[in-house]
């Protein structure tokens, strides 16, 4: 396990404090699953952003391959 120091926004420190208290859940916990659930999230997020771009190569050559097809029927 790794010690980081963490400086965190007052308001975000007393919101987690209050939170910690009706979760009975100790703060060190708390930061690990949220640190876990932001990773997932970012992960998700780039696996998006690279599907998008992928999606966008393959409808250009889906749109070539259509209008040879379309050539090639015009021709018969």
């Amino acid at each position: 396990m790794k010690n980081i120091s963490l400086k965190l926004q007052d308001q975000v420190f007393k919101e987690a404090e209050r939170l910690l208290e009706f979760l009975n859940i100790s703060r060190n916990s708390y930061i690990n699953e949220a640190v876990a659930f932001y990773n997932r999230y970012q992960k998700r997020k780039l696996i998006e952003e690279q599907l998008l771009k992928e999606s966008e190569i393959v409808a250009e050559d889906s749109m070539e391959v259509l209008k040879e097809f379309e050539a090639l029927e015009d021709e018969m």
